[in-house]
Parts: structure tokens; C-alpha cells; sequence
């Protein structure tokens, strides 16, 4: 935005002056669209030490869910999905041999999410704090295409992901947020709350 001194607005022909009479008005109103509300989270313990920020409106996915939404041998500690069921928060626990070396960790949990999709986006990959401990932080668009040669190809799935890693003596825990890639201006905001308020002791 440019200001002009009050002599050169003087200057200007008239056509000019009412926007120069609303120019103090549109600064104000872009200054206080430029924030938005902050998402509403809810405080849930999960365990000992372990307390995590939900947002408002997810619920927790029962355990039948749980295995056929996450079909895996180690199933999640916790599971929160929004109403639609299209977009998850879940928080996973494995045990780990690895130290809370965490430059050391980021690119081999990069160089993880990096073959498990046919092609990954990043947009943040860092070491950041959160409650006052480090955490592994990897947020990216991901690609999955389906490899299977049939008939009817299925269009690649896209999703947009934030995972953060945390070493707890000898347990690895896992905060994932994903959410479909077309909504992700709608939910980036949302989970970059969610995971700036992980209380891990």
C-alpha cells in the first residue's frame, strides 16, 4: 500500500478522493481479515504423559474402525476422525532402538514417507519444538498411483499430511494429521494447531 503525504493528496483531482477517504478504512479491514479465528481444539489424555489437542467436531474411532480404516499389525494408540470421515488425526507408538537424535532422524523418516508414495511433496521438514521437547516435523502433499495394470486405471490419490516423530525412551511415537489434497487450505491451519499442542512427558 502506498501513502501519500497530505500536500500530494491535496494534489489530486477530485476523482481520486474518495478513495483516498476510505484508504485508512481498507487498511483496517485487511488487517483484521488477515487473522483469522483460531481452530478449536479440546484437550484429551490418551495415557500416562501423553495428552493431545483434537479438534472441535472430531470423535474417536472405535476400534473395528480403527482396523478397517488402518489395517495394520500395530494398530494406533487413537484415532480421531471429522464427521465426514475424510479427514484423521491418529497417534501411533512402536518400539524404536534409535536416540532422540533428531537430526539424525529427519531424513531417515523422510527417506520412510518418501517410498511409501509415488511422489511427495514437502512443505515443512525440520526439527521444531513443541511444548518444550523436539519433535521430527514433516508436512508434504502426498501422491499414491495405483501400480495395478487393469482396465478402468484408478485416478492417484492425493492427500495432504502432517506427521510429527517423538522419541520417548524406547518408544517411538507417531502424531499424523491427513487430509484429502483439495481441502488442504481448510485443514492446514487446523493441523498445525493440533500438532503445536502435543504434551509428551
Amino acid at each position: 500500500m502506498v501513502f501519500l503525504p497530505i500536500t500530494a493528496a491535496r494534489l489530486l483531482p477530485p476523482i481520486f478522493a474518495p478513495t483516498m477517504k476510505t484508504l485508512p478504512l481498507l487498511a483496517v479491514v485487511l488487517t483484521l481479515t488477515s487473522f483469522g479465528p483460531k481452530p478449536k481444539l479440546t484437550t484429551v489424555k490418551l495415557a500416562p504423559g501423553l495428552s493431545v489437542a483434537v479438534p472441535q467436531g472430531f470423535t474417536p474411532l472405535p476400534d473395528a474402525a480403527i482396523a478397517a480404516k488402518f489395517p495394520s499389525p500395530r494398530k494406533p494408540l487413537a484415532v480421531f476422525s471429522n464427521p465426514s470421515g475424510r479427514v484423521d488425526y491418529s497417534v501411533g507408538v512402536r518400539p524404536t532402538t534409535f536416540g532422540p537424535d533428531y537430526n539424525i532422524l529427519l531424513p531417515m523418516y523422510k527417506a520412510s514417507v518418501q517410498r511409501l508414495y509415488t511422489k511427495v511433496e514437502f512443505l515443512t521438514q525440520e526439527v521444531r519444538k513443541v511444548n518444550g521437547r523436539d519433535f521430527v516435523a514433516l508436512e508434504f502433499i502426498s501422491t499414491l498411483t495405483d501400480s495395478r495394470r487393469l482396465a478402468i486405471a484408478l485416478a492417484p490419490v492425493r492427500k495432504y499430511e502432517y506427521i510429527e516423530y517423538a522419541v520417548q525412551g524406547e518408544q517411538l511415537y507417531i502424531f499424523s494429521f491427513s487430509a484429502p489434497a483439495e481441502e488442504q487450505a481448510q485443514w492446514r491451519p487446523v493441523a498445525q494447531a493440533a500438532l503445536g499442542d502435543i504434551d509428551l512427558k
